[in-house]
């Protein structure tokens, strides 16, 4: 059996444990960075706070984060007969610019999924709010169907922006585990001190600890600090819910990297932390990115899409610097200072990290990708042991939960 038919094979089921329901945090702590935080040095379990983090990160370390904020992508339309049809934004379709779509004025087209479809058998639906003391009607008009979403078109009056649209009407997404109502704490809680780029239905959530004192101590501590973006898809929510996981299709999600990050990365001799699932797969896509323009130097757009099975199907026969510089040149050619693009990575145990040398994550759902990730990088074995350690010692899980701090052994 290869590398590829032995990661494929990997039953989930073999990802599960026991998550009673009074485990799963329903909110923050008042004070973020008072979680408790779960720390693996590669050898060593330590039982700390999220507030020492900051002297915990090795000397030289790079910490980088995701920048993505969270809209307020659920909208609710009520109907004349009382049915509320309920639309979920998932991606822009027209323009599909994430800057660009919320900066529209008039109308715009999103993927979509939709709540209580089938009392939404034809016509628009249609509400009034007040944006800036105008009444604002907005309308959503259904498109055409992809898979289990759709196309949904919005216009609106009085010429305020998407942004604003979504601000005035919709609600925070919460994650469907947390089983309640998005409350008025969510627009807070549910979003990280340093997120300021609106794409995301779901948050960063390792990065929920952190506050701006935390992030002034780090920098006090020479520990740099930087940013990448990956909007976050309500894909992230997705059970894998094949046997096996090599039937189980990861989503893509929209990615961002300034080249400076990029070049800081080619000259790095430090170990790098990414705050989050995501950054770590943003990270870690950026090799195979470099791989594709290796052997396709010309390659542009989709052709740089990195796929779910690429680390486990394609030889890696370049060096991570070497696969970095590739970006970088493939930026100079493009007159670009911001490498965009897609991915799907799958990481799972056999996956070889390239560029994390350390991930601050919180505890995730059994039988999930995320889960996979982590075993990826503390050991297929190692992973339950320590989610046996946070459950006999009182943490919190899921996002609103407890923290960890996982290092690489020497």
């Amino acid at each position: 059996m290869d590398k590829a038919e032995k990661i494929r094979n990997i039953s989930i089921s073999d990802y599960n444990y026991n998550l009673p329901d009074e485990r799963i945090a329903k909110h923050p702590l008042a004070e973020r960075e008072q979680c408790k935080l779960l720390h693996y040095d590669g050898e060593t379990v330590h039982d700390r706070h999220f507030y020492d983090v900051p002297t915990m990160l090795p000397e030289g370390t790079t910490l980088i984060y995701n920048n993505t904020r969270v809209i307020n992508a659920r909208l609710r339309f009520a109907k004349a007969t009382g049915s509320v049809i309920e639309i979920f934004c998932l991606e822009p379709v027209t323009p599909c610019d994430y800057e660009q779509i919320f900066q529209t004025t008039d109308s715009c087209t999103w993927l979509c999924l939709v709540g209580n479809s089938k009392r939404w058998k034809q016509g628009d639906l249609e509400q009034t709010v007040t944006i800036d003391g105008t009444a604002v009607t907005l309308r959503a008009t259904r498109g055409e169907r992809r898979g289990n979403s759709w196309e949904i078109t919005f216009t609106w009056t009085a010429g305020a922006t998407f942004a604003s649209v979504l601000e005035a009407t919709g609600e925070i997404p919460i994650p469907p585990y947390l089983n309640r109502g998005t409350e008025d704490s969510d627009s807070d809680d549910y979003q990280t001190v340093y997120s300021h780029i609106n794409g995301s239905v779901a948050a960063p959530t390792a990065g929920l600890h952190f506050t701006q004192q935390l992030l002034d101590e780090c920098d006090q501590r020479g520990i740099k600090r930087r940013e990448l973006t990956l909007h976050v898809g309500a894909g992230t929510f997705q059970p894998v819910k094949s046997e096996n996981i090599g039937d189980h299709e990861m989503h893509h999600e929209f990615i961002a990297v300034k080249r400076a990050l990029i070049e800081e990365l080619i000259a790095c001799n430090g170990p790098v932390v990414a705050v989050g699932t995501t950054s770590v797969r943003t990270l870690e896509s950026l090799y195979y990115v470099g791989q594709i323009l290796e052997y396709n130097p010309q390659a542009d757009g989709d052709e740089l899409t990195v796929k779910q099975w690429m680390p486990y199907t394609t030889p890696c026969e370049i060096d991570t610097r070497k696969a970095l510089q590739n970006i970088v040149d493939y930026l100079d050619r493009t007159g670009s200072n911001v490498y965009m693009g897609s991915t799907q990575l799958m990481i799972a145990p056999g996956f070889t990290y390239r560029i994390v040398n350390g991930i601050i994550t919180n505890f995730h759902q059994p039988q999930s990708t995320l889960l996979l990730l982590v075993a990826a990088f503390v050991g297929e074995d190692k992973w339950r042991c320590l989610y046996d350690h946070a459950m006999d010692n009182g943490y919190r899980f899921l996002s609103y939960g407890d923290g960890c701090l996982f290092l690489k052994g020497e």
